[in-house]
């Protein structure tokens, strides 16, 4: 891992040469994408059908094999691990509550004329949910995605997953059936967007599309949005620490490791003003390192995009985060409510050093679909609301038009409208 010190002069130019991640477009990978939207819109379930055979290598001779039953999704649930049963009712049961929360509801008023003005809320009809298959294995996944979504109350949630060379997680499809998805289709890539977003012979067309995948999905997801709703385009995962030096070394080491074992692109930095115990976890990450599964993508990605950085004191540390806007930031530090209100930017902020990130993945509550690559800045963790839309309420009443039609008129006679101006006009009592 690289060590910095923002005493250094060179120290924002180091900074922003180790987090610039642009996610960029490929033109290749553009022109294959294209070229696979348009022949699921032109040809349906035949398109589909011919890319997951080519790309999954998953023969079917029609739509209707690639669908798994609901019987099918029951029989996964009961063929698991109790164990495994009870983590995702229990991580579901949460992720629900904490859902609930973020419901919002419609709202009216009169103004002092007698004109009706507020808000409707409406859930939207049908979403698809995106989640990586195959010998990967995320059940966290489909949670976060379908609880919001049935918590907002969509009708209907269409899943797809691929299953290359036919093979599917049970886990997947169990965590399926805990989330109440209503239909799951075994398909992926480009060709599994596309079926979502213009809908085929057996795929229902959906209003907006979740979840994360490979760079083909997120550069199909980039080419529907406007057909189509989607939640965001994700970059690679990012953790931010700030500690004050007092937290188990240890234990700041494996949070690192949490999101450095997604893939080399991912970014783990620690934030603390002790150099001492920057130097004792790095300590820990030359210890451990060896002892974890993943560890040569762990030591690619903290070669890569790593930093233990020395701060002058807590305030600095976090302002330096307010730049880089994580998508996790953890607050490792005894009194981590202090510091609440110095943070603006960040997807999700796991607060004291009990918290770490790994429970947000998984139980806490809280969505894990999170904004990357700064742009918490301006997006928000999935949530309810990105399931469900606002339309405005307007009803004048024949009093409260007499102010507003005038008003109406004149702005609209400056903008050289004139319909406008006379559809306004019209309804105006004139004077005797």
């Amino acid at each position: 891992m690289q060590r910095l010190d923002t005493r250094d002069s060179d120290f924002a130019q180091r900074l922003a040469r180790l987090t610039e991640w642009e996610q960029g477009l490929d033109e290749a990978v553009n022109t294959t994408v294209a070229a696979i939207l348009s022949a699921v819109q032109q040809r349906g379930d035949a398109a589909v059908l011919e890319y997951t055979a080519r790309l999954d290598h998953l023969q079917a001779a029609t739509m209707a094999e690639l669908e798994v039953s609901a019987a099918h999704l029951e029989a996964a649930l009961a063929a698991i691990p109790v164990q495994q049963r009870e983590a995702l009712e229990q991580a579901a049961e949460r992720i629900r509550s904490y859902h609930q929360h973020q419901l919002q509801e419609s709202w009216e008023y009169r103004d002092a004329e007698g004109n009706l003005l507020g808000q409707k809320i409406t859930a939207l009809d049908r979403v698809g949910i995106y989640v990586p298959g195959g010998k990967a294995s995320y059940p966290s996944s489909v949670l976060m995605n379908a609880l919001p979504a049935k918590v907002a109350g969509v009708a209907e949630i269409i899943m797809v997953v691929p299953a290359p060379g036919g093979e599917l997680s049970d886990l997947v499809l169990a965590a399926a059936a805990v989330a109440g998805v209503d239909r799951v289709f075994t398909i992926g890539g480009a060709q599994a967007v596309a079926a979502l977003a213009f809908g085929t012979e057996t795929v229902p067309a959906v209003d907006k599309i979740v979840g994360p995948g490979n760079i083909y999905v997120a550069t199909a997801k980039r080419q529907v949005f406007g057909r189509v709703g989607i939640d965001m385009i994700a970059g690679p995962s990012e953790i931010l620490v700030i500690c004050d030096g007092a937290t188990n070394p240890e234990w700041i080491a494996m949070d690192l490791f949490s999101q450095a074992e997604h893939d080399e692109n991912a970014q783990a930095i620690l934030l603390c003003p002790d150099a001492d115990y920057l130097d004792e976890v790095q300590a820990c990450i030359d210890r451990l390192l060896p002892t974890m599964e993943r560890a040569d993508i762990i030591r690619a990605s903290l070669a890569a995009r790593g930093a233990l950085v020395l701060t002058r004191d807590l305030a600095e540390a976090v302002a330096i985060s307010n730049q880089l806007a994580p998508e996790h930031l953890e607050l490792s530090v005894l009194d981590p409510e202090a510091l609440l209100p110095l943070v603006r930017h960040a997807g999700a902020i796991f607060m004291g050093r009990f918290t770490s990130e790994s429970l947000g993945d998984y139980c806490a509550g809280p969505n894990h679909v999170l904004p990357t690559s700064r742009s918490a800045r301006f997006f928000s963790p999935l949530g309810v609301y990105d399931f469900q839309k606002r339309s405005s309420l307007i009803m004048c009443s024949e009093q409260g038009v007499q102010s507003l039609g005038r008003i109406a008129s004149v702005l609209a006679r400056g903008e050289q409208l004139t319909a406008h101006a006379r559809s306004a006009e019209m309804r105006l009592q004139q004077d005797d």
